[in-house]
C-alpha cells in the first residue's frame, strides 16, 4: 500500500464572506406545496379535470337551445346527432342538458355534504383532541357508537323516515359522515397540541378559541384539506347509489344517479348513450378527485419537503 503524504492532498480555501449566503430564495409551505403539485402530473390533470367537470355543469346547458325538463314526444330516444349532442331520452329530452345539470346535483350535493363534514368535524375532533381526559372519553365513545353503525343502512332509514328530496339527501349524508373527519382532526391535534409553540400560547393567555383556530387546527390542515378532497366523491358516489335504487332526487330533478338508473333499464333495448354519458361522467369525477387528493396529500406531506 503507498504511503499517504502531503503531496498528495490540495488545499481548498473557503470565502468566509459567502458562509452566511443563502442558496436559493426561501418560500412559504404552501408555495413549496403548490411548486410539488404541479409537478405531480397525473394530480394536475386531475385537478384540471375537476374543474372543467364543474364549469361544465354551470355553464355547458346554456350551449344547447334546450331545457332539462323540456318534453318532445317525437324526439323520443334519438341518438346522437347535431341537433342533440348526447341523444335523447324516452320522453325526447336533451341529454347533452339533463347530463351538465344533473352534474349540478350531484356536485352540489358532492361538495355541501364535504363542507359540512368538514364544519362538524373540525371543530368536534378539534375540542375533543384539546381538551382530553373525560370530556375527550364522552366525545370518542359518542363517535364509536356512531361509528359502529353501517353507514348506508343509516342513510337509507333517514331517507325513509323524512320527506324525499335534495335536502334530505344532504341531511343524509352528513349524518355520519363527519365522524372520519372528527377522528382525523382528533389524531392530528393530540399530537401537536403538548408542542412548544401551544405551551408559549397558553402561557401569554391565549384561551381556547384562540389556541384551536389561531394555532392547532391550521397546523392541521394538510390532512384535512386532502380528507376533504377525498370526501366529495365518497358523497357523490353515495348519492348515485342511492338514486340508483330509487331513493334520490325527485323527478322533475335529475342526477348522474337517477340517469344511470333510467339508463340500465333501457340498455336492452340498444340505447346505449342514455347509460353511457352519465356512467363516464360518475366515472371521470371519482377518478379525479381521487388522484387529485392522492396528489395533494404527497404535496403536503412535510416529510417530502425539499
Amino acid at each position: 500500500m503507498a504511503e499517504i503524504t502531503k503531496e498528495m492532498f490540495k488545499r481548498i480555501d473557503v470565502d468566509r464572506s459567502q458562509a452566511e449566503v443563502i442558496a436559493r430564495p426561501s418560500i412559504s409551505y404552501w408555495k413549496d406545496a403548490w411548486r410539488r403539485l404541479k409537478k405531480n402530473k397525473l394530480a394536475t390533470f386531475g385537478m384540471v379535470l375537476v374543474i372543467v367537470l364543474t364549469m361544465l355543469s354551470l355553464f355547458a346547458p346554456f350551449l344547447v337551445p334546450y331545457s332539462y325538463e323540456d318534453q318532445v314526444l317525437e324526439d323520443q330516444n334519438k341518438e346522437m346527432s347535431s341537433a342533440h349532442w348526447f341523444g335523447t331520452d324516452d320522453l325526447g329530452r336533451d341529454m347533452f342538458a339533463r347530463i351538465w345539470f344533473g352534474g349540478r346535483i350531484s356536485l352540489f350535493i358532492g361538495f355541501t355534504a364535504a363542507i359540512i363534514d368538514l364544519l362538524i368535524g373540525v371543530i368536534y375532533g378539534g375540542i375533543s383532541g384539546f381538551k382530553g381526559g373525560k370530556v375527550d372519553q364522552i366525545m370518542m365513545r359518542i363517535v364509536d357508537v356512531l361509528y359502529g353503525l353501517p353507514y348506508l343502512i343509516v342513510v337509507i332509514l333517514l331517507l325513509v323516515v323524512m320527506e324525499r328530496g335534495l335536502f334530505t339527501i344532504v341531511v343524509a349524508l352528513i349524518a355520519t359522515g363527519w365522524i372520519g373527519m372528527a377522528r382525523l382532526v382528533r389524531g392530528q391535534i393530540l399530537q401537536i397540541k403538548e408542542m412548544e409553540f401551544v405551551l408559549a400560547a397558553r402561557t401569554l393567555g391565549a384561551d381556547i378559541k384562540r389556541l384551536l383556530f389561531k394555532h392547532l387546527i391550521p397546523n392541521t390542515m394538510g390532512p384535512i384539506i386532502v380528507s376533504m378532497t377525498l370526501t366529495v366523491p365518497g358523497a357523490i358516489f353515495a348519492e348515485a347509489f342511492l338514486s340508483f335504487i330509487g331513493l334520490g332526487v325527485q323527478a322533475p330533478l335529475a342526477s348522474w344517479g337517477t340517469m344511470v338508473n333510467d339508463g340500465v333499464k333501457v340498455l336492452l333495448s340498444g340505447y346505449w348513450w342514455r347509460l353511457f354519458f352519465p356512467a363516464i361522467m360518475i366515472s371521470l369525477t371519482m377518478f379525479a378527485f381521487n388522484v387529485f387528493g392522492d396528489g395533494l396529500r404527497d404535496a403536503l406531506d412535510p416529510r417530502l419537503r425539499k
